[in-house]
């Protein structure tokens, strides 16, 4: 138990409103970490701060592709968390701004803030030399990482699903008005 009244230290959690952020902040509050949930729009992640005691969590301002939103929001952080990932290209956010450099600027405003551990959330098939484009952004931002901090642990989940999730629930929306489902990969794609 810490000595400050059994808080153990800050973390800062990019995607921290997210689909698996979410799930993270609430295990972490739990567990009695002072929290900071970075997000594009703060405003809209109130919802997260019922998960702790009154001022444990705290949603803030944190783009990957802005740097200086990224230092301000590891400040002082002990682990900082970086769960930020898109399924699709949307404008700015593309999959090299995110994956790749928005990964290297975690990292990088990581160690500058001498933050003690780093956690970097990939995806399973990330390779260098996949032909998705998404699995190659994903191993360029797990090369970023690892340059700016070697001693970074990246995990790579598989497909990460549940209530609220954005890939089997988009299957299920299209089975409720198709009679007929694409096959992945031409069928030989495995979940």
């Amino acid at each position: 138990m810490a000595p400050n009244g059994g808080i153990k230290g800050l973390v800062t959690i990019f995607g921290g409103p997210g689909f698996v952020g979410r799930h993270a902040v609430r295990a972490l509050a739990k567990d009695k970490f002072r929290i900071r949930a970075g997000s594009r729009r703060p405003d809209l992640a109130g919802y997260l701060q019922p998960m702790g005691n009154v001022g444990q969590i705290q949603p803030v301002q944190a783009n990957l592709r802005y740097p200086d939103s990224v230092r301000r929001a590891v400040d002082g952080a002990q682990v900082v968390i970086n769960s930020v990932g898109v399924l699709a290209p949307s404008g700015a956010q593309s999959f090299e701004a995110v994956h790749a450099e928005g990964a290297r600027a975690v990292a990088r405003a990581a160690r500058e803030a001498g933050a003690h551990k780093l956690i970097h959330i990939s995806a399973i098939g990330a390779s260098a030399s996949s032909k998705a484009h998404y699995a190659k952004s994903k191993a360029e931002g797990e090369a970023a990482v690892l340059e700016e901090f070697p001693g970074a642990i990246i995990l790579r989940p598989s497909i990460v699903f549940g209530p609220e999730d954005q890939f089997f629930n988009r299957f299920a929306a299209m089975a409720r008005v198709s009679p007929l489902l694409p096959l992945i990969g031409g069928g030989a794609t495995r979940f």
